[in-house]
Protein backbone atom coordinates (compact mmCIF):
# COMPACT_ATOMS: atom_id res chain seq x y z
CA UNK A 1 0.00 0.00 0.00
CA UNK A 2 1.54 3.04 -1.04
CA UNK A 3 1.28 5.77 2.04
CA UNK A 4 -0.61 9.39 1.10
CA UNK A 5 1.32 12.22 3.09
CA UNK A 6 0.06 16.06 3.36
CA UNK A 7 2.01 18.88 2.28
CA UNK A 8 0.79 22.09 3.26
CA UNK A 9 2.31 25.33 3.15
CA UNK A 10 0.14 27.68 4.99
CA UNK A 11 1.91 30.61 4.20
CA UNK A 12 0.58 30.52 0.85
CA UNK A 13 -2.45 29.42 1.00
CA UNK A 14 -1.60 26.15 -0.22
CA UNK A 15 -2.57 22.09 0.48
CA UNK A 16 -1.09 19.07 -1.36
CA UNK A 17 -1.99 15.71 -0.80
CA UNK A 18 0.48 13.41 -2.01
CA UNK A 19 -0.81 10.40 -3.32
CA UNK A 20 0.42 7.20 -5.49
CA UNK A 21 -1.03 9.20 -8.67
CA UNK A 22 1.07 12.44 -7.51
CA UNK A 23 0.59 15.51 -5.84
CA UNK A 24 -3.34 16.66 -5.92
CA UNK A 25 -4.08 20.36 -4.67
CA UNK A 26 -7.09 19.90 -3.22
CA UNK A 27 -7.76 23.43 -1.76
CA UNK A 28 -6.88 24.54 -5.07
CA UNK A 29 -9.63 22.84 -6.61
CA UNK A 30 -12.13 23.57 -3.52
CA UNK A 31 -11.61 28.09 -4.17
CA UNK A 32 -11.97 26.74 -7.71
CA UNK A 33 -15.25 25.53 -6.78
CA UNK A 34 -16.23 28.20 -5.25
CA UNK A 35 -15.53 31.34 -7.19
CA UNK A 36 -16.85 29.21 -10.10
CA UNK A 37 -20.41 29.38 -8.36
CA UNK A 38 -21.31 32.04 -6.33
CA UNK A 39 -24.75 29.66 -5.09
CA UNK A 40 -21.93 27.34 -3.72
CA UNK A 41 -21.44 26.69 -0.03
CA UNK A 42 -18.54 25.58 1.80
CA UNK A 43 -19.25 22.16 2.89
CA UNK A 44 -20.55 21.31 -1.00
CA UNK A 45 -16.99 22.77 -2.42
CA UNK A 46 -15.41 20.92 -0.18
CA UNK A 47 -17.27 17.29 -0.71
CA UNK A 48 -16.73 17.97 -4.53
CA UNK A 49 -13.41 18.77 -4.16
CA UNK A 50 -13.41 15.07 -1.89
CA UNK A 51 -14.68 13.48 -4.79
CA UNK A 52 -12.35 15.14 -7.23
CA UNK A 53 -9.49 13.75 -5.06
CA UNK A 54 -10.55 10.16 -5.09
CA UNK A 55 -11.21 10.55 -8.63
CA UNK A 56 -7.85 11.38 -9.55
CA UNK A 57 -6.15 8.28 -7.49
CA UNK A 58 -9.18 5.84 -8.57
CA UNK A 59 -7.02 4.22 -11.01
CA UNK A 60 -3.83 3.57 -8.51
CA UNK A 61 -5.07 3.12 -5.22
CA UNK A 62 -4.91 -0.31 -4.53
CA UNK A 63 -7.05 -0.92 -1.24
CA UNK A 64 -10.06 0.23 0.63
CA UNK A 65 -7.32 1.79 3.03
CA UNK A 66 -5.37 3.91 1.17
CA UNK A 67 -8.91 5.13 -0.25
CA UNK A 68 -9.85 5.76 3.15
CA UNK A 69 -6.49 7.47 4.18
CA UNK A 70 -6.74 10.03 1.22
CA UNK A 71 -10.33 11.13 2.16
CA UNK A 72 -8.80 11.47 5.46
CA UNK A 73 -5.60 13.49 4.79
CA UNK A 74 -7.80 15.85 2.10
CA UNK A 75 -10.17 16.67 4.97
CA UNK A 76 -7.22 17.52 7.03
CA UNK A 77 -5.82 19.84 4.56
CA UNK A 78 -9.16 21.58 4.16
CA UNK A 79 -9.83 21.75 7.79
CA UNK A 80 -6.08 23.20 8.70
CA UNK A 81 -6.28 25.83 5.60
CA UNK A 82 -9.33 27.31 5.48
CA UNK A 83 -9.93 30.01 8.67
CA UNK A 84 -13.27 29.57 10.68
CA UNK A 85 -14.39 26.33 8.70
CA UNK A 86 -17.36 25.46 11.13
CA UNK A 87 -19.59 24.70 7.89
CA UNK A 88 -16.86 22.83 6.20
CA UNK A 89 -15.80 20.66 8.73
CA UNK A 90 -19.58 19.34 9.02
CA UNK A 91 -19.67 18.84 5.40
CA UNK A 92 -16.33 16.86 5.43
CA UNK A 93 -17.42 14.72 8.32
CA UNK A 94 -20.11 13.56 7.37
CA UNK A 95 -19.12 12.96 4.17
CA UNK A 96 -16.53 10.67 5.97
CA UNK A 97 -19.02 8.76 7.74
CA UNK A 98 -21.29 8.64 3.90
CA UNK A 99 -18.64 6.78 2.84
CA UNK A 100 -17.45 4.35 5.75
CA UNK A 101 -21.61 3.67 5.74
CA UNK A 102 -21.66 2.90 1.71
CA UNK A 103 -19.09 0.26 1.88
CA UNK A 104 -19.78 -3.17 -0.06
CA UNK A 105 -17.71 -6.19 0.36
CA UNK A 106 -13.98 -4.74 0.89
CA UNK A 107 -12.80 -7.95 -0.94
CA UNK A 108 -14.36 -6.80 -4.44
CA UNK A 109 -11.72 -3.81 -4.42
CA UNK A 110 -13.06 -2.63 -8.23
CA UNK A 111 -16.17 -3.08 -7.10
CA UNK A 112 -16.07 -1.50 -3.66
CA UNK A 113 -13.92 2.06 -5.65
CA UNK A 114 -16.76 2.48 -8.11
CA UNK A 115 -19.51 2.35 -5.26
CA UNK A 116 -17.49 4.95 -3.11
CA UNK A 117 -16.77 7.07 -6.28
CA UNK A 118 -20.67 7.35 -7.34
CA UNK A 119 -21.97 6.88 -3.36
CA UNK A 120 -19.57 10.20 -3.12
CA UNK A 121 -21.00 12.06 -6.17
CA UNK A 122 -24.50 11.37 -5.22
CA UNK A 123 -23.87 13.25 -1.69
CA UNK A 124 -22.94 16.14 -3.32
CA UNK A 125 -25.94 15.86 -5.65
CA UNK A 126 -28.43 15.34 -2.36
CA UNK A 127 -26.56 18.10 -0.51
CA UNK A 128 -27.09 20.58 -3.15
CA UNK A 129 -30.66 19.80 -3.35
CA UNK A 130 -31.76 20.20 0.15
CA UNK A 131 -31.52 23.79 0.14
CA UNK A 132 -34.43 24.01 -2.12
CA UNK A 133 -36.15 21.38 0.14
CA UNK A 134 -35.99 23.54 2.60
CA UNK A 135 -36.78 26.62 0.79
CA UNK A 136 -40.16 24.80 -0.50
CA UNK A 137 -41.04 23.67 2.73
CA UNK A 138 -40.09 26.52 5.12
CA UNK A 139 -41.22 29.22 3.08
CA UNK A 140 -45.10 28.07 4.25
CA UNK A 141 -43.91 30.24 7.24
CA UNK A 142 -43.97 33.32 5.50
CA UNK A 143 -47.69 35.08 5.68
CA UNK A 144 -48.69 37.81 3.76
CA UNK A 145 -48.11 41.32 5.35
CA UNK A 146 -45.14 39.67 7.20
CA UNK A 147 -42.28 41.42 8.18
CA UNK A 148 -39.49 39.28 8.28
CA UNK A 149 -35.75 40.17 10.20
CA UNK A 150 -32.83 38.90 8.51
CA UNK A 151 -28.98 39.01 9.49
CA UNK A 152 -26.24 38.61 7.27
CA UNK A 153 -26.52 36.70 3.82
CA UNK A 154 -28.09 33.36 3.67
CA UNK A 155 -28.37 31.23 0.38
CA UNK A 156 -31.13 29.10 1.91
CA UNK A 157 -32.90 32.01 3.40
CA UNK A 158 -32.73 34.22 0.35
CA UNK A 159 -33.98 31.16 -1.50
CA UNK A 160 -36.74 30.30 1.06
CA UNK A 161 -38.15 34.16 1.03
CA UNK A 162 -37.41 34.06 -3.37
CA UNK A 163 -39.93 30.65 -3.11
CA UNK A 164 -42.36 32.43 -1.10
CA UNK A 165 -42.14 35.60 -2.99
CA UNK A 166 -43.04 33.54 -6.44
CA UNK A 167 -45.86 31.84 -4.96
CA UNK A 168 -47.38 35.49 -4.89
CA UNK A 169 -47.07 36.15 -1.01
CA UNK A 170 -46.21 39.81 -0.13
CA UNK A 171 -44.46 40.74 2.53
CA UNK A 172 -41.22 42.50 3.34
CA UNK A 173 -38.03 42.33 4.63
CA UNK A 174 -35.08 43.94 7.36
CA UNK A 175 -31.92 42.73 6.58
CA UNK A 176 -28.83 44.17 9.06
CA UNK A 177 -25.97 45.32 7.67
CA UNK A 178 -23.68 42.99 9.36
CA UNK A 179 -20.71 44.65 10.19
CA UNK A 180 -17.73 44.47 9.37
CA UNK A 181 -18.33 42.06 6.16
CA UNK A 182 -21.74 43.71 5.17
CA UNK A 183 -22.92 40.91 3.66
CA UNK A 184 -26.41 41.81 4.46
CA UNK A 185 -26.03 44.17 1.82
CA UNK A 186 -25.67 41.22 -0.76
CA UNK A 187 -28.54 39.93 0.69
CA UNK A 188 -30.65 42.61 0.59
CA UNK A 189 -29.93 43.81 -3.19
CA UNK A 190 -31.08 39.82 -4.03
CA UNK A 191 -34.05 39.55 -2.22
CA UNK A 192 -34.84 43.57 -4.44
CA UNK A 193 -34.24 41.81 -7.53
CA UNK A 194 -37.05 39.32 -6.77
CA UNK A 195 -39.27 41.79 -5.89
CA UNK A 196 -39.31 41.83 -2.27
CA UNK A 197 -39.00 45.48 -0.63
CA UNK A 198 -36.17 45.68 1.63
CA UNK A 199 -35.05 47.93 4.19
CA UNK A 200 -31.31 47.71 5.48
CA UNK A 201 -30.76 49.16 8.73
CA UNK A 202 -27.44 49.36 10.87
CA UNK A 203 -26.90 46.39 13.25
CA UNK A 204 -27.28 48.74 16.55
CA UNK A 205 -30.75 49.35 15.19
CA UNK A 206 -32.57 46.19 15.65
CA UNK A 207 -33.89 46.53 19.40
CA UNK A 208 -35.39 49.98 18.10
CA UNK A 209 -37.20 47.96 14.86
CA UNK A 210 -37.83 44.96 16.58
CA UNK A 211 -41.61 45.67 17.97
CA UNK A 212 -42.27 46.15 13.95
CA UNK A 213 -40.81 42.68 13.17
CA UNK A 214 -43.05 39.46 12.71
CA UNK A 215 -40.21 37.07 13.03
CA UNK A 216 -36.63 36.39 12.56
CA UNK A 217 -35.14 34.30 9.92
CA UNK A 218 -31.18 33.21 9.86
CA UNK A 219 -29.06 30.67 8.29
CA UNK A 220 -25.94 28.81 9.91
CA UNK A 221 -22.38 27.84 9.18
CA UNK A 222 -23.23 25.09 11.92
CA UNK A 223 -25.71 23.72 14.48
CA UNK A 224 -24.07 22.07 17.27
CA UNK A 225 -25.01 19.46 19.12
CA UNK A 226 -27.37 21.19 22.04
CA UNK A 227 -29.36 22.76 19.37
CA UNK A 228 -27.77 25.91 19.52
CA UNK A 229 -26.19 27.60 16.51
CA UNK A 230 -23.25 29.15 15.11
CA UNK A 231 -23.56 32.26 12.85
CA UNK A 232 -22.54 35.26 11.33
CA UNK A 233 -21.64 37.50 14.74
CA UNK A 234 -24.48 39.48 15.95
CA UNK A 235 -27.29 36.58 15.67
CA UNK A 236 -26.98 35.83 19.23
CA UNK A 237 -28.11 39.73 19.59
CA UNK A 238 -30.84 39.62 17.82
CA UNK A 239 -31.69 36.10 19.19
CA UNK A 240 -31.30 37.64 22.74
CA UNK A 241 -34.00 40.75 21.25
CA UNK A 242 -36.22 38.16 19.66
CA UNK A 243 -36.88 36.26 22.81
CA UNK A 244 -36.83 39.43 25.42
CA UNK A 245 -39.94 40.47 22.63
CA UNK A 246 -41.43 37.48 22.57
CA UNK A 247 -40.95 37.06 18.46
CA UNK A 248 -40.02 33.57 16.43
CA UNK A 249 -36.66 32.83 16.11
CA UNK A 250 -36.44 30.41 12.63
CA UNK A 251 -32.48 29.06 11.86
CA UNK A 252 -32.74 27.61 8.23
CA UNK A 253 -30.03 25.03 8.24
CA UNK A 254 -29.08 22.09 5.50
CA UNK A 255 -28.89 18.61 7.37
CA UNK A 256 -24.59 18.73 5.95
CA UNK A 257 -24.54 21.66 8.79
CA UNK A 258 -25.00 19.72 11.75
CA UNK A 259 -22.02 19.71 13.16
CA UNK A 260 -20.39 17.45 16.54
CA UNK A 261 -19.82 20.12 18.81
CA UNK A 262 -20.71 21.22 22.15
CA UNK A 263 -19.08 24.99 22.95
CA UNK A 264 -20.50 26.26 26.40
CA UNK A 265 -19.95 29.77 25.64
CA UNK A 266 -19.11 32.46 23.05
CA UNK A 267 -15.31 31.54 23.99
CA UNK A 268 -15.32 27.88 23.61
CA UNK A 269 -15.67 27.99 19.62
CA UNK A 270 -13.35 26.06 17.12
CA UNK A 271 -11.98 29.08 15.54
CA UNK A 272 -8.86 30.24 14.75
CA UNK A 273 -7.00 33.51 15.67
CA UNK A 274 -6.53 36.28 14.66
CA UNK A 275 -9.72 35.31 12.49
CA UNK A 276 -11.65 36.03 15.42
CA UNK A 277 -9.46 38.39 18.02
CA UNK A 278 -12.34 41.32 19.15
CA UNK A 279 -10.64 42.22 21.93
CA UNK A 280 -7.32 44.18 22.25
CA UNK A 281 -6.32 45.95 25.33
CA UNK A 282 -4.65 49.14 24.78
CA UNK A 283 -3.52 51.99 26.77
CA UNK A 284 -2.67 54.15 23.06
CA UNK A 285 -5.32 55.34 20.91
CA UNK A 286 -4.36 53.00 18.06
CA UNK A 287 -7.92 51.66 18.03
CA UNK A 288 -9.43 50.12 14.18
CA UNK A 289 -11.61 53.43 14.08
CA UNK A 290 -9.20 55.59 15.12
CA UNK A 291 -7.47 55.95 11.91
CA UNK A 292 -4.36 54.97 13.34
CA UNK A 293 -1.99 51.93 13.69
CA UNK A 294 -5.13 49.10 13.60
CA UNK A 295 -6.29 49.62 10.78
CA UNK A 296 -10.39 48.47 9.72
CA UNK A 297 -9.72 44.63 8.39
CA UNK A 298 -10.64 44.01 5.25
CA UNK A 299 -14.03 43.49 5.02
CA UNK A 300 -16.34 45.84 2.50
CA UNK A 301 -18.90 46.09 0.90
CA UNK A 302 -17.63 46.53 -2.71
CA UNK A 303 -15.41 43.23 -2.26
CA UNK A 304 -18.29 41.65 -0.66
CA UNK A 305 -20.81 42.71 -4.10
CA UNK A 306 -17.96 41.87 -6.89
CA UNK A 307 -17.70 38.30 -5.09
CA UNK A 308 -21.02 37.80 -6.13
CA UNK A 309 -21.09 39.64 -8.98
CA UNK A 310 -23.57 42.09 -7.91
CA UNK A 311 -21.27 45.28 -7.89
CA UNK A 312 -22.54 48.59 -10.08
CA UNK A 313 -20.39 50.61 -11.50
CA UNK A 314 -20.33 54.11 -11.18
CA UNK A 315 -23.26 56.44 -11.68
CA UNK A 316 -24.08 53.49 -13.65
CA UNK A 317 -26.85 50.24 -12.86
CA UNK A 318 -24.80 47.80 -14.51
CA UNK A 319 -23.21 44.99 -13.09
CA UNK A 320 -19.50 44.92 -12.86
CA UNK A 321 -17.84 41.58 -13.26
CA UNK A 322 -16.25 39.87 -9.82
CA UNK A 323 -12.62 40.68 -10.93
CA UNK A 324 -10.77 42.57 -13.09
CA UNK A 325 -7.21 41.10 -14.70
CA UNK A 326 -5.68 43.76 -12.45
CA UNK A 327 -6.99 42.82 -9.54
CA UNK A 328 -5.81 38.93 -8.26
CA UNK A 329 -7.92 37.63 -6.54
CA UNK A 330 -7.22 36.39 -2.43
CA UNK A 331 -8.64 32.79 -2.05
CA UNK A 332 -9.89 32.20 1.64
CA UNK A 333 -7.13 30.50 2.59
CA UNK A 334 -4.79 33.33 2.26
CA UNK A 335 -6.89 35.34 4.18
CA UNK A 336 -9.22 36.98 1.55
CA UNK A 337 -12.79 37.76 1.75
CA UNK A 338 -14.27 36.18 -0.99
CA UNK A 339 -17.37 33.29 -0.91
CA UNK A 340 -15.09 31.00 0.32
CA UNK A 341 -13.90 33.19 3.75
CA UNK A 342 -15.35 32.87 7.08
CA UNK A 343 -16.94 35.91 8.61
CA UNK A 344 -17.09 36.74 12.38
CA UNK A 345 -19.13 33.81 14.32
CA UNK A 346 -20.27 33.68 17.56
CA UNK A 347 -22.64 31.17 19.09
CA UNK A 348 -26.78 31.47 19.87
CA UNK A 349 -27.92 29.34 22.65
CA UNK A 350 -30.93 26.43 22.01
CA UNK A 351 -32.93 28.66 24.59
CA UNK A 352 -33.08 31.52 22.11
CA UNK A 353 -34.43 29.28 18.96
CA UNK A 354 -38.52 28.65 18.09
CA UNK A 355 -37.56 26.39 15.39
CA UNK A 356 -34.93 24.76 13.29
CA UNK A 357 -36.00 23.93 9.39
CA UNK A 358 -34.20 21.42 7.20
CA UNK A 359 -35.05 19.44 4.53
CA UNK A 360 -35.83 16.97 6.81
CA UNK A 361 -38.45 18.77 8.55
CA UNK A 362 -39.09 21.11 11.26
CA UNK A 363 -37.42 20.45 14.34
CA UNK A 364 -37.06 21.64 17.87
CA UNK A 365 -33.69 22.38 19.37
CA UNK A 366 -33.82 19.75 21.85
CA UNK A 367 -34.20 16.80 18.91
CA UNK A 368 -30.86 18.00 17.47
CA UNK A 369 -28.98 15.26 19.14
CA UNK A 370 -30.86 12.76 18.25
CA UNK A 371 -31.16 13.77 14.26
CA UNK A 372 -26.93 13.76 15.20
CA UNK A 373 -26.97 10.26 16.27
CA UNK A 374 -29.00 9.34 12.97
CA UNK A 375 -27.28 11.30 10.76
CA UNK A 376 -23.75 9.53 12.44
CA UNK A 377 -25.02 6.44 13.71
Amino acid sequence: MVSSTLNEDTSLGKGLVSTSAGNFDILGHYTRTLDSDPDLTMPIAAIESLVALLSSTSETATTISEFLSIIQRGITVLKTSVPNAISLSAGCDLFLRYIVRSLEDPRDFDACRDHLLSHGRLFVERAKTSRWAIAQFGSQVIRDNSIVLLHSHSRVVTALLSNAADNNVRFSAIVTETRPSCSGLIAARILRAKGIPVSVIPDNAVGYIMGKVTMVIVGAEGVVENGGIINAMGTYTLAVLAKASKKPFYVLAESHKFVRLFPLNQFDLPVTPPAQNLLNFTMEDHTPFSGQAEPVPEYSYPDQLRQMGLQEEEGEGKKTSSSTADEPKRSAAQGGQGKGSAPLVDFTGPEYITALISEGGVLTPSAVSEELIKIYS
